[in-house]
C-alpha cells in the first residue's frame, strides 16, 4: 500500500499595477486585465491604479465586470471607487473570509496611501497590505518606515506587503527600513514589453514561508498594462 503524503497548503497572492486598465495600445480594456488575472491563478490580488485619477475617482475596473468573473472586492470605502488611493484588494477563493479592513495614510509630497485587509485563510489569519509608494526616494523610505510602525501597532498576525514600491534599485534600500519584513528577491516587472525595473515587490512577515515567486509574462500581459503582475505562493513557516 502506498503512503499518501499530504501536500503543504499554500495560497497564491499577486500584485498588479493595472494602469487604470489602459494598455500600451492606449485602449481601456478591463476584461483584458481579467484575462491576465485568470492566467496568474491567484486567490488574492492586490491592485494599484485601480481607480480613475480625477474625483470622484470611479473604478477603472468596474465592479460588475469583477463580479461577473467571480471576483469579490474588499470594501475599502470609496463610493464608486474600487479601492482607496487607487489601491484595491480582490479575491476569488471560497476558502477566504474577510475579518477586517482599513486604510494607512503615507507621508510625502504626493497623496499616497496603503490599504489593509485581514482574511481568515487555509493558512490561518493573514493580513494583506496593498500599497503604491511615491516617486521620490527619501519619501519611499519614510513610507516604508511608517508602514512598519503602523503594523507594529496592530494585533500580531502573519502579514504580507505587496504593491508597486516604485524602487528601481536591487539593493536592500527599502528592506533596511522594515527589518521585521523579509523582502522577496526582486524580479523585473516594468516596463511590461521588456521589463528592466523591479518596481513591484512582495514582503512577508513572521509565520509565513514562500514556496515560489515570480513575474507573470504570458500574453496579453505584455500590453494590458505598463507593469507585469508578480506573484508568490505563501505557506506557513
Amino acid at each position: 500500500m502506498k503512503t499518501l503524503i499530504a501536500q503543504p497548503v499554500q495560497l497564491r497572492l499577486a500584485s498588479y499595477n493595472i494602469q487604470k486598465c489602459v494598455g500600451l495600445d492606449l485602449r481601456r480594456q478591463p476584461r483584458r486585465i481579467l484575462t491576465v488575472l485568470d492566467g496568474v491563478k491567484a486567490s488574492i490580488v492586490v491592485l494599484q491604479e485601480a481607480d480613475k485619477r480625477l474625483p470622484p475617482r470611479p473604478a477603472a475596473l468596474p465592479h460588475f465586470v469583477l463580479n461577473e468573473a467571480g471576483w469579490q472586492i474588499a470594501d475599502l470605502g470609496g463610493a464608486g471607487s474600487l479601492g482607496w488611493h487607487g489601491n484595491a484588494v480582490i479575491w476569488r477563493d471560497d476558502r477566504l473570509r474577510v475579518l477586517d479592513t482599513g486604510h494607512m495614510t503615507l507621508p510625502g509630497l504626493e497623496p499616497r496611501g496603503a490599504v489593509r485587509v485581514e482574511f481568515e485563510t487555509p493558512l490561518g489569519p493573514l493580513r494583506v497590505i496593498g500599497l503604491h509608494l511615491g516617486l521620490i526616494g527619501q519619501y519611499r523610505r519614510k513610507q516604508v518606515q511608517h508602514l512598519a510602525q503602523e503594523t507594529l501597532d496592530l494585533d500580531e498576525m502573519p502579514t504580507v506587503w505587496a504593491g508597486d514600491f516604485n524602487e528601481w534599485s536591487r539593493q536592500p534600500v527599502l528592506d533596511r527600513c522594515a527589518p521585521r519584513m523579509r523582502f522577496l528577491p526582486p524580479h523585473a516587472s516594468f516596463p511590461a514589453p521588456r521589463p528592466m525595473g523591479p518596481l513591484d515587490r512582495i514582503a512577508v512577515g513572521f509565520g509565513l514561508a514562500v514556496q515560489n515567486h515570480g513575474v507573470y509574462t504570458d500574453r496579453p500581459a505584455h500590453i494590458a498594462s505598463d507593469h507585469l503582475p508578480i506573484w508568490a505562493d505563501l505557506a506557513t513557516a
